[in-house]
């Protein structure tokens, strides 16, 4: 097995663990590729991968969610008030990542080459943010469409690498007072949609490639899939759980250790 692969793999198995636990996928995606893989793997090194493992944990919440997506589809259509609600909601979730992927596309990829001191800040920013959010009272309120479009301004500014999606997300929706168990399933199904249509925007680039970059790409993008797969199926569970049991301070902490090793490093380098 060569190494672009193992890289695969590991990068994937780094995916699937990090997107779901808020400790920042593409901030973690680039450490690897700076300081573990030194930044030569090219399949890492572009936009297309990340989509590609990205979408492997898109297909891991749909498949943990199937059973509430079934719910929302059917409520939606068949009048269920609360799902169709949701439903709303979800979709005002995504209005402003939407924007900024649109209009922003090219200064976005443009921050995905191995800025870690950003990085490093802004896992700093989330760890401040879970720690915020794991001192929240606990409450039973659903998601308003105004709780929807703030939770999705967080997804937007989540775009930069080092902000936790799921992290930023979830603590701004316990922060506004949203019950903790719903603000993991919205959390974690308002981002699907978006990766699946990045995925499908990206698949144009493949495709563009010569047949020799395409077989180049193909297994690394496939074994990066499957581990990311995987794992974040594992994580994604995981995540509910903690969430419901408001232990997110480990993760601060966390984010506190690697962001500040992580602009250290930039210093010495």
């Amino acid at each position: 097995m060569n190494a672009d692969i193992w890289n695969a793999i590991i990068l994937g198995i780094l995916q699937g663990l990090t997107e779901f636990l808020p400790v920042s996928s593409s901030g973690h995606l680039e450490l690897a590729r700076s300081i573990l893989i030194g930044g030569n793997w090219n399949a890492s090194s572009n936009m297309i991968f990340t989509v590609t493992v990205h979408g492997a944990t898109a297909l891991a919440t749909l498949v943990t969610f199937q059973k509430d997506i079934q719910a929302i589809i059917r409520g939606f259509f068949k009048g269920n008030n609360d799902e169709r609600k949701f439903a709303i909601a979800l979709a005002i979730s995504m209005i402003p990542a939407a924007i900024v992927g649109l209009l922003f596309n090219d200064i976005i990829e443009m921050l995905f080459d191995g800025n870690i001191f950003m990085v490093a800040v802004m896992l700093i920013i989330t760890g401040l943010l879970l720690f915020l959010a794991d001192r929240a009272k606990k409450t039973h309120k659903k998601v308003t469409y105004v709780d929807a479009l703030v939770v999705g301004i967080s997804q937007a500014i989540a775009i930069l690498p080092g902000i936790s999606r799921s992290g930023a997300t979830i603590s701004t929706s316990v922060l506004l007072g949203i019950d903790r168990e719903q603000a993991a399933r919205f959390s974690f199904l308002m981002v699907v949609p978006l990766i699946l249509g990045k995925m499908i925007l990206d698949t144009r680039d493949l495709l563009s490639m010569s047949q020799a970059e395409q077989d180049q790409h193909l297994l690394p993008l496939l074994a990066g899939f499957i581990a990311a797969f995987i794992t974040g199926l594992w994580a994604c569970k995981l995540m509910i759980s903690l969430v419901k049991k408001a232990k997110l301070s480990g993760f601060a902490i966390y984010c506190f250790v690697v962001g500040t090793v992580a602009s250290i490093w930039t210093l010495l380098a």
